[in-house]
């Protein structure tokens, strides 16, 4: 084989590991001159996509294929936040771009549909072996935590990551460790110590924060397995009490099966188990988690629970016990 032929070897080995896409400075790295470069674009066998970064075909490009047009531009660059974890999961839902990162000290031009962040730990984030290069799962999932709009998406990117398993509360614990300034810093350390205990969706979270705790109901089960009947887990099991609370949020029960599947635990745990199952939903914890305490306290005191539920604070519907109130 001459130089020219293992020249061109190179480059389709480079070619097929980025998914299709290549730069100039690679074609220039491979052996191969400025004019084989020419000869792709003339021939129509290559695109340009940005200066210095091109297409190998003719056709629509994949989510892959824009994604290293964008990093290859930046280069040296990696994938980061939703466009990190898409590169992770293989899921692509996003429709706002692509997000790169850069070292901090660089400039890039600007590019539609990419979106540029610049950060003082690059080095230390990337994992330049991935394709195309990215940064690691736990800080993407910070990131999209840290700069979601609410404290809602901030909860829900935390616990989601954790329940489709690319990471887990101790590493994204570890990672928020490592990051001393970072956007709502304490509410995400909050959050990863209750998703760590078994509060793994963003229902769950609020059931805990804003049911549970501030009206005093008693500490359950979290993600315990059925033992009765369809296998799975319960959201949360008043074990003592015989009384289960499913939580029927955005994952896990937006499909004609999953919601057979968990109406048929529902009744084996009342027939088999001899368990009451309450099945609350958004509007039960997110906007009315007072009355909700309520609703749970007397379901757990028909059930055997000797305490009474407290008042979360002034406007809460909940009567403080005379006892309190006298103090």
């Amino acid at each position: 084989m001459g130089e020219f032929d293992e020249s061109e070897a190179r480059l389709r080995g480079l070619i097929r590991e980025q998914s299709g896409v290549v730069s100039r400075r690679q074609v220039l790295a491979c052996g191969l001159g400025t004019a084989y470069l020419r000869r792709q674009l003339r021939r129509g066998s290559w695109v340009a996509v940005y200066e210095g970064v091109y297409v190998t075909h003719t056709g629509p490009m994949t989510w892959v294929q824009r994604a290293w047009c964008a990093v290859l531009d930046a280069a040296p660059a990696a994938l980061s936040h939703r466009s990190a974890l898409c590169a992770v999961t293989g899921v692509v839902g996003e429709a706002n771009g692509i997000h790169v990162c850069v070292d901090a000290r660089r400039s890039v031009t600007r590019r539609p549909g990419v979106v540029v962040h610049y950060r003082t730990d690059f080095d230390d984030v990337v994992v330049r072996d991935a394709h195309p290069p990215r940064i690691r799962t736990d800080d993407a999932v910070l990131d999209v935590a840290a700069g979601a709009a609410t404290t809602t998406m901030a909860i829900a990117a935390l616990a989601d990551a954790v329940q489709v398993r690319i990471t887990t509360p101790g590493r994204l614990l570890d990672a928020l460790d490592r990051r001393c300034r970072i956007r709502r810093r304490r509410l995400l350390h909050e959050v990863l110590l209750d998703v760590d205990t078994g509060a793994c969706s963003v229902l769950e979270h609020r059931y805990l924060a804003k049911v549970e705790r501030p009206h005093g109901l008693p500490a359950p089960l979290r993600q315990a397995p059925t033992t009765v009947g369809r296998r799975g887990f319960r959201d949360v099991e008043y074990e003592d009490f015989g009384l289960i609370v499913e939580l029927d949020g955005r994952l896990g029960h937006d499909d004609a099966v999953s919601r057979d599947h968990d109406l048929q635990r529902d009744l084996d745990a009342a027939v088999l188990g001899d368990r009451l199952t309450l099945r609350l939903g958004w509007g039960q914890v997110f906007e009315r988690p007072c009355s909700t305490a309520s609703g749970v306290a007397r379901a757990l005191a028909n059930q055997g629970w000797a305490q009474r539920p407290r008042s979360c604070g002034p406007d809460c519907p909940i009567e403080q016990p005379e006892a309190d109130s006298a103090a």
